[in-house]
Formats: C-alpha cells, structure tokens, sequence
C-alpha cells in the first residue's frame, strides 16, 4: 500500500515514511493510493476494539516495518472504550468518545501514533521533533501519548486565551519530553506556523520534524476504527445504515467517518456540525472556498477558519456535486448551542460539552422525514468536565471530574509564549 500527496498522485510513500513525515515534501497530505473495501458481512461478528483496529489498518501497512507490530499496537492504543448510548430508544444514539486518558475523541489517534512512533525509531537516530497546533483537545492527547516516549520532542503550539482553563492545564502540565507554546494568536495562526515549520529548509535541517495533528496519517486512520465498529454493530442490530452528525472543526474526525464508508461500511448520511465558523457549509451552498480568521466560540475546539483536512475531502470528491452527495454540513451559533445542552439535559438527563451539544442542535434542524430515515448517531467527542466553566452554570450542576483530568490538575503548569511568526518558533525550538 502506498500513500499519495493530495496535491500530486505521483509523490508517494510507505505507511511508515508517510507518518514520520506528517506532512508530504510538496506540502499536501497524505491520502491512501487505494481503498481496500469489504462487505460487512466480510467481518467476524462482535470484535473487541482492538480487533476491528488491527483488521482495518492490516490493508494498509502490508510490506511496512509496523506491519509485525500491529497487534501490539492495536491493543495499547485501543485499551479503553467507546460504548453507544442510547438517547432516544431506536432513533438517537450518542457514541462517547470521552474514556481516554484525557476524556476527549483525540486519546485514540495519538496514542496510536505514539505507539509506531516508537517502533520507527532506530537506535542511534536523531531526536524526532513534533509540532503540534492545537484548538484545544489535540495538544492535551499527543501530549499524553508522547510523554516521556525516548528518542521524542514534542512542541504543542496552542492559542493564546482561546482554550478552555482545563485545556490549557492539559496542553501545558507535562514538562519533560514536552514543550507547550502559547501564540500570540488565532488556531489558523497556529497551524498556519506548523506547515511554515515543516517547509523551512533552515528547521528541516537542524531537526527531524514530524506533525501530530490530523494532517498526520497516523493521527487520522486509527479514527476510522471506531465508526467501522459503530456502524457495524448498529447495521446487525437494526439491519439499517446509521448516519452520523459530527462535530467538526478542523475536519479529521469526519474525514475519518468518510473513509469508512469509502472503505465499504455501512454508513448512510454523515452531517457536519460545525460552530460559528462557518468556511465549510458556506462552501456547501455556495460553491466558493472562503477560508477566513477563526471566531472564538464557546465550543472552541472547533474554532477554526481555514479547516486542513478539507484539501482530503476534495481530493477525495473533486467535483462539488459529488461532495455535497457524501455530506452536508451546518453551522450553530453560542445562543442556540448553550440552549440545546440546557433542553438536552431537562428532556434526556444528558450533559453534553459545548461540541456535542453543536452536533444535538443540528440533529434537531434536521427534516423530520430525514430523522426518520435514522438510525442516527451524535458523536460525543469530549466530557463536558472539560467544560465545567460554560456547563455547570447552564445545567444548573456540578459535574463530576473523571480521575485522570483531576490527576492534572494536581501538576504544575509550565509553557512559553511566542509571537505568531517562523522567527519566534525558530527561537523557542533553538532553546
């Protein structure tokens, strides 16, 4: 199998080349040369996690060094749930995606790409140097997951008063093999510093330079897993396609759910709820790609204006038609997402964080005749604990912290801060 740049068919890698690199040498990103589909009947029934993980990815790492390693893998990044929860008897569900180590849907692609991050370096080889821009969940996962990892740097780029007081706790408590930046500046002008990094001849030689957000291969494949699992177990059960509303930001979390269904599981709508930041559904209606400054939102892990993995989307569906068939996309401001997590919590007893309760408000807009197409499942990508200075005053609540978020609360906070410029990132690297 061999992974090809969005931006030229022709320049391709391995699956193990293609991770440690993060980004393609042209500066797109890397999308599968090919697909290898299956029916779902192709697949043994009730699967743990890690099963369906290492069935999935086994297509694409044939002949790579990580091949062997894969069980191994599979089962160390894939060590916690991600149950369905009925919310509405056969109607709604909500797949929580929360039961990792930092209670967000990031735990399972970072901890999969600290898993072969560990098993491409070879003795002797060179520090490998991650940079990572972060709306706010991202940093706190692949901080976690590279935490104290040998032969690993990881520097976790994030925005300036932009992040939820929890998140920056995560994103800045680790110390040791890892380094957290605060810019002066919006999540686009975080990223936008990354891929300058990874393209700057003066950064590419002085260190090994790898990505960890879902532009990285290895970030983004392991997402696929559990809309395989979900999809399957919901297709057997009901013997109908869920369709899937997703929270969506810098989109790998929905470009994940479209690979799936481009690898042949069965999934049938898959709706983008998107916040204020509103680049993709405008670009759905109108046809234009007017990416533009991120809008701070309450659910400000979504908060970005310029989303990377739209250049996978429509590398993967080029004509405009074809990707408004594969999915459609709205957008929810913060009036009515406080008002759904305060409605969704009096009518179902459910508390969600501001970016699940974007994706129930856009359940609720949908025609009714589309709803009962259903099954249709709410992704819940982060515990509302995460956001208990917005939650608690709208439930009228407290809300109970999961162990590992109180753990880190307890450790000190360490991070630099930086102006939004390659000079200033050149600097903070060198030191």
């Amino acid at each position: 199998m061999r992974f090809c740049s969005t931006r030229d068919p022709q320049l391709t890698r391995g699956f193990g080349e293609a991770l440690r690199l993060g980004l393609a040498p042209d500066g797109g990103l890397f999308v599968p040369q090919a697909w290898p589909a299956r029916d779902a009947a192709d697949w043994p029934q009730d699967l743990p996690l890690p099963s369906v993980a290492q069935r999935l990815i086994a297509p694409f790492v044939v002949d790579d060094a990580l091949a062997l390693a894969l069980p191994e893998m599979t089962r160390e990044a894939f060590n916690f749930p991600a149950p369905l929860v009925s919310v509405a008897a056969d109607k709604l569900n909500v797949l929580e995606l929360f039961h990792g180590p930092t209670a967000a849907f990031k735990d399972f692609g970072a901890r999969f790409l600290a898993a072969c991050f560990q098993r491409l370096l070879q003795p002797g080889q060179r520090e490998v140097n991650i940079l990572v821009a972060t709306s706010g969940d991202t940093g706190g996962a692949v901080a976690a997951a590279f935490h104290r990892r040998p032969g690993v740097k990881v520097t976790v780029l994030f925005s300036q008063g932009q992040v939820s007081p929890m998140q920056q706790q995560q994103l800045t408590c680790w110390g040791d093999n890892v380094r957290s930046l605060a810019v002066r500046a919006s999540f686009d002008a975080c990223q936008h510093l990354v891929k300058q990094a990874f393209v700057d001849p003066a950064l590419r030689a002085r260190f090994e330079l790898s990505s960890a957000n879902s532009i990285n291969l290895g970030r983004l494949l392991p997402q696929v897993v559990y809309y395989a699992a979900t999809s399957l177990a919901i297709f057997r059960k009901a013997g109908r396609r869920p369709s899937f509303i997703i929270p969506s930001g810098n989109l790998g979390n929905a470009v994940a759910c479209v690979w799936a269904r481009q690898l042949g599981l069965p999934i049938d709508e898959i709706v983008l709820a998107h916040n204020a930041n509103r680049s993709v559904p405008d670009f759905l209606r109108t046809g234009e790609w007017t990416p533009h400054a991120s809008i701070p939102t309450l659910a400000s892990a979504m908060d970005v204006g310029n989303p990377s993995n739209m250049e996978r989307l429509r590398a993967l569906f080029p004509e405009l038609n074809a990707l408004r068939l594969a999915v459609s996309a709205f957008s929810v401001d913060d009036a009515a997402i406080a008002a759904r997590i305060r409605s969704d919590f009096a009518n179902y007893g459910r508390i969600w964080c501001p970016h699940t309760a974007t994706a129930a408000e856009v359940y609720e807009r949908l025609p009714e005749a589309l709803r009962a197409r259903g099954p249709w499942v709410l992704v819940a990508t982060a515990h509302p604990a995460k956001f208990r200075e917005i939650v608690q005053p709208l439930v009228g609540r407290d809300i109970e912290m999961p162990e590992t978020l109180r753990q880190l609360f307890e450790r000190p906070s360490y991070f630099g801060t930086i102006d939004a410029t390659l000079e200033s990132l050149r600097r903070a690297l060198s030191t």
